[in-house]
């Protein structure tokens, strides 16, 4: 909790995030080479869905990922309304095109999976309405972050809809189990422990571990980009 304080002044968590992300990109870099291989060379294909299941490997990773970013944006906007973090404003500014980028990934994925599979690019399955809607609350969220004059403003609005939009976060987990849905059950997150075979579990573990990395360095890189504008407007405004 102290090094949290400690990194919720704008300038110190700039000059800590200079220093870890040469180190971070270099690592996710790694990780990237390393899961592509694994996922695109090594893995086997399905004995029913053949090389088409390669595209597991990016849309899982991504659908975890654009789920788990909006849990961030909820708790940066308690952070911002409860406690008025000075930093949880511009970290969620950055986060949010970050997470919007994943969940597009994972809706494009999943259609391009979708068709040879189920005969289809769309269909209105519970947790494919709940992903779409997932998407449009972080273009809301983009939306509203910037449509005051004053950003203060913004950030609040862009902060009560992060909050009210998490509650679509277990209908996404839960969908599979609460509605017949054309998606399998969960088959890695599980109390009985994954169901998929070690060869596919893997290069999809190692592929999500990189583009979680991937996800840091951008949201690293894009709250420095953030506080940067935020002080020169306030240097404009002063001028």
């Amino acid at each position: 909790m102290a090094t949290l304080h400690f990194l919720a002044n704008p300038a110190r968590f700039r000059r800590f995030s200079q220093r870890v992300l040469p180190a971070l990109s270099a690592v996710t870099a790694l990780a990237l080479a390393v899961g592509l291989y694994l996922a695109l060379v090594q893995s086997p294909p399905d004995y029913q869905q053949g090389e088409t299941v390669r595209i597991m490997f990016v849309h899982v990773p991504s659908a975890w990922l654009a789920m788990a970013g909006y849990a961030l944006l909820a708790a940066l906007g308690a952070a911002l309304l409860v406690w008025r973090h000075p930093l949880a404003a511009l970290m969620a500014r950055a986060a949010a095109p970050v997470g919007a980028v994943f969940a597009a990934v994972c809706l494009l994925t999943g259609a391009l999976w979708g068709r040879p599979m189920w005969g289809t690019y769309w269909v209105w399955d519970a947790r494919l309405t709940s992903m779409l809607l997932l998407f449009f609350l972080y273009l809301g969220h983009i939306a509203l972050s910037r449509a005051y004059d004053d950003p203060e403003r913004g950030d609040r609005a862009a902060a009560i809809l992060a909050l009210v939009g998490a509650i679509n976060l277990p209908v996404i987990k839960f969908s599979v189990d609460w509605w017949n849905t054309l998606h399998q059950p969960a088959s890695v997150m599980k109390l009985g422990g994954p169901s998929i075979h070690p060869a596919i579990l893997t290069p999809l573990l190692v592929m999500a571990l990189a583009l979680l990395l991937l996800y840091v360095t951008l949201v690293l890189l894009r709250t420095e980009t953030e506080i940067d504008r935020r002080r020169l407007d306030a240097a404009e405004l002063a001028a």
